[in-house]
This record gives C-alpha cells, structure tokens and sequence, in this order.
C-alpha cells in the first residue's frame, strides 16, 4: 500500500520509526518530513499528507504530533479527507469499518511506540465495512459541499 506520513518535531521521534516499521512490512512510504526534530507547525504537515490522500498519490495517510488532534483537526479541512485521531487499535478499526476513514492520526508522547504499530496495523488491513455505513459516509462527504 502506498503511505504518506508526516509529524511535527513532538511527533518526529515515532514518525521516523513508524517509517521503518511500515518499509519491512513492504509498503510504499513517502515521508512528507520534517527531516529533523526542530519546531515545526503541523497544519503544513497534515496538509501535504492530506492532500496526497485526496488527489490519490497515497492510499492512506499517517500523521504523529503530541496528541493526533491538530492533525486530525488540519487534515480534514482538505475535500476527500476523513482524518481521525486514533489512541486504540480498537479504534483504528471502528474508524475504517464505520467511517472509511483514510488518514490516522497518532500521539507520540501520549502513546507508545508499540501501541501506534498495532494501531497502524489495524488501520491498514481493516476494510470499511460498507452496508449501512456506506450511506453515513455519504453523508459526511456531503458536508463538504454545503
């Protein structure tokens, strides 16, 4: 699967080895930076990997700050994105089997290294579930053309 991801400095330490984690596993990763663990600001991170999620260039996205949430919050301000901030594996395959979310967001101070490896590992072999949750899903991208 082709994977973009990003993080801001608090996120960078588990970015760089979620990037190796997902390369063993066979996946395609474009790692969208930052290349060092300086103060950066992660709307500019959440909308690069965002924006290759919705115009295709990536299948899913991955994002790691502090907390996941002003990732969550940036990435799904671009058309096509469904961002959710993910602290479970339970989670991660909630937010596939119900929501087809395509981007996840990560905490790396507030989660563990081996805690987001089993949520990536959910969020990307989980299918969404279609059925009933196809038409909420509708509904949701819907909103973007109010």
């Amino acid at each position: 699967m082709k994977i973009s991801i990003a993080s801001d400095h608090a996120g960078f330490e588990q970015k760089q080895m979620l990037v190796d984690y997902l390369a063993k596993q066979g996946h395609d990763v474009i790692d969208r930076g930052p290349d060092t663990d300086d103060r950066v600001d992660y709307p500019d991170y959440a909308e690069l990997v965002a924006r290759d999620v919705a115009d295709g260039s990536a299948e899913r996205g991955v994002l790691v700050c502090g907390t996941g949430i002003g990732m969550a919050v940036a990435a799904t301000k671009i058309n096509g994105v469904r961002a959710v901030n993910v602290i479970t594996p339970q989670f991660a395959e909630l937010a596939r089997e119900h929501n087809d979310a395509n981007v996840v967001t990560l905490s790396g101070r507030f989660v563990d290294e081996a805690t987001n490896r089993a949520i990536l590992d959910a969020f990307l072999t989980t299918a969404f579930g279609e059925g009933r949750h196809t038409a909420r899903v509708e509904k949701i991208m819907a909103l973007e053309n109010k």
